[in-house]
């Protein structure tokens, strides 16, 4: 899971003597004897294990030293499938997301491309939608990305949407974050997310059934923690490892044990197991206001790539 492989497959339209074809990409999924797989393109392709001839891993290209480039589309589909909704409709390009309320992340629509409506019209569908779970309709767009972002940005102020939330989407390369000597002995990784964890995490308290499930989400996840006291981890994070993409996020650190290293240990040692993985390349976001964060992620060679918002819709 969140490798680079090769598969072959019978195409679904094999006849008699049957017809091959080959699928390269991430392995995104793999759930009721159905694989995903994510070609470069973001396009996915579906395999039901019966069809499955061969596979392997692709053999990952040595790590880069130097900040790497990236497409708003696949960049932004990365991060989306790092924190996946409970329950999601495709509406042309659009996706609707709901995970109970918990997170607008989770819990918006992820405007790429076209939704096959006039903007206009697939507004007021998604507000119907979301209305339908009692939810807030939130849609997710960016600025300073390239296509057609910045005429929704427009679009949904000209409709009645008021911007609530930015946050600033920052990409750098992974290996000097693994070279960094920052005391990762301290640091426990473990593939599930436990009730330590969650303590320390300051999401937690939104106290919606959807957590777990949304923290769970991603091709390859990764929990870490260092200890602390009674019970409560002196620091956290998660990692998910997707092809060439580690994308870090809840990286959270006790107010009384901050300024010694903590959150750069974390982030460390996270790196080192998706450099094992195969990944390359590094993304996380912060909101514009943590100087605190982006002074750490800073001296750490991320750069800005783009930043989104999430719209409200807000009657009048």
């Amino acid at each position: 899971m969140g490798k680079r492989v090769s598969v072959r497959y019978v195409t679904d339209s094999a006849e008699p003597g049957e017809k091959f074809t080959d699928a390269v990409g991430v392995l995104t999924s793999w759930e009721a004897g159905v694989l995903l797989i994510t070609r470069k393109s973001g396009e996915s392709v579906r395999i039901a294990e019966p069809r499955l001839v061969s596979g392997k891993v692709v053999p990952a290209a040595p790590a880069r030293r130097r900040g790497p480039s990236a497409t708003f589309a696949e960049l932004a589909r990365a991060t989306a499938r790092a924190w996946q909704p409970v329950e999601s409709e495709a509406l042309g390009e659009w996706t609707l997301r709901a995970a109970g309320g918990f997170t607008r992340r989770a819990n918006s629509v992820l405007a790429l491309g076209d939704p096959g409506l006039p903007v206009a019209e697939a507004l007021t569908h998604a507000r119907a939608w979301y209305a339908a779970r009692k939810l807030p309709a939130y849609v997710q767009a960016a600025t300073g990305a390239e296509g057609t972002q910045e005429l929704l940005c427009a679009a949904l102020d000209r409709h009645g949407w008021r911007r609530e939330v930015s946050a600033e989407v920052r990409i750098g390369a992974l290996a000097p974050i693994g070279d960094l000597d920052a005391g990762v002995s301290a640091v426990r990784l473990s593939r599930t997310v436990d009730e330590a964890w969650l303590r320390r995490y300051q999401r937690f308290e939104e106290a919606s059934p959807a957590v777990r499930s949304v923290l769970s989400s991603g091709p390859s996840v990764w929990f870490a923690s260092v200890a602390g006291t009674e019970g409560v981890p002196a620091a956290i994070g998660r990692c998910v490892v997707d092809g060439r993409w580690a994308g870090f996020m809840a990286v959270e650190v006790d107010p009384d044990q901050r300024r010694r290293g903590l959150a750069t240990s974390i982030m460390t040692a996270l790196a080192r197991q998706a450099l094992d993985e195969g990944a390359s390349a590094a993304w996380l976001q912060v909101e514009a206001d943590n100087d605190g964060a982006r002074a750490l992620y800073d001296g750490m060679g991320f750069a800005p790539h783009h930043h989104y918002h999430h719209y409200r819709w807000v009657e009048a």
